[in-house]
């Protein structure tokens, strides 16, 4: 799957379904993004360009805990999708 714009707003779309604000800003993140976890707040470096967004975005979105049925189905088909060509890991089963 290519870092597209079109993708890159599907990753946004399914990061916000999951109740986080994404949030481009300026700053000296070490690893190009901060996560603020008691306001679900996301933050990426905005002088990333699109692929180093998208990349930045799957790495938080393998950290985050998921539950693919709780998804709407948009955002549901497209983490499937990610799944399925190995960009994110598999949900924990259990």
């Amino acid at each position: 799957m290519k870092p597209t714009p079109a993708n890159l707003q599907k990753l946004e779309e399914l990061v916000r379904a999951l109740s986080y604000t994404v949030r481009y800003e300026k700053g000296n993140f070490q690893s190009g993004y901060c996560m603020v976890e008691s306001r679900k707040m996301i933050v990426v470096n905005k002088f990333f360009d699109t692929a180093g967004r998208f990349s930045t975005l799957l790495d938080i979105l393998a950290s985050l805990p998921i539950q693919p049925d709780q998804l709407p189905d948009k955002s549901r088909e497209f983490y499937q999708l990610l799944h399925r060509n190995s960009l994110i890991p598999s949900p924990e089963l259990g």
